[in-house]
């Protein structure tokens, strides 16, 4: 059982687990260049990530000449995904210290969960390719739930619910703003990492712990249950 009172944790993924700025940011360049658009920095096109896919191309392409049409928008997503999800484990790794606090929360006997809001197939292939996947319960991308993911609390409460655990005893590890909303409408605690890809620092954005290593996370943890 786990030391403490609480019984779960829900990871995000990209910014939290992995660090998959690299290759989501070739994938938008080469989109852009394929609509003879200029290419993003890494740095300019970090602080477009957490809402999922679309938001993402759809910034992009308003960083770099102008607003682009909704029904071309969805083609334009469509496309930046298939080029991705071929290319997702390229350029990505674990953040330092991920795979091992993963496997030692599981040791603990934490039920151990993944919400984001990157899609289901791009989630769970990423997630292999990390050698992260048999460390999760369950894993519950953007485009599970229909219409549904964070900032939204149901997206979380989804994972709550199939890992059977209630929100008070389960605490959100995230990096940005959206999950902290999603874990304050969930009831549930959330601590932030400072490494991932918060357009705001992590500490500023009101998360009951923040950390910068996940060494740093089993006693947050603790502190928290």
């Amino acid at each position: 059982m786990p030391p403490g009172s609480l019984k779960a944790v829900v990871f995000d993924l990209d910014g939290t687990l992995i660090d998959s700025a690299p290759d989501l940011h070739a994938a938008l360049n080469r989109l852009l260049a394929g609509r003879r658009r200029p290419a993003l920095t890494i740095e300019q096109v970090q602080p477009m990530f957490g809402d999922g896919a679309m938001k993402l191309v759809e910034r992009a392409f308003a960083a770099t000449g102008g607003e682009i049409a909704p029904t071309e928008l969805a083609a334009m997503t469509d496309a930046f995904l298939e080029d991705y999800e071929m290319n997702d484990a390229v350029l990505t790794r674990p953040f330092p210290g991920a795979a091992e606090t993963l496997a030692r929360l599981g040791g603990e006997g934490y039920a151990l969960a993944v919400c984001t809001n990157k899609p289901q197939t791009a989630t769970i292939r990423t997630l292999a390719c990390m050698g992260l996947a048999d460390y999760f319960q369950t894993v519950i991308g953007g485009d599970a739930l229909a219409g549904v993911c964070k900032p939204d609390p149901r997206h979380l409460l989804a994972a709550l619910g199939r890992l059977g655990v209630a929100a008070t005893m389960t605490a959100m590890v995230g990096d940005n703003a959206n999950d902290v909303a999603a874990a304050r409408g969930a009831g549930m605690p959330v601590i932030l990492v400072t490494f991932g890809y918060s357009r705001v620092p992590a500490a500023e954005l009101g998360a009951d712990a923040v950390i910068g290593s996940f060494d740093e996370l089993p006693p947050a943890l603790l502190a928290l249950s």
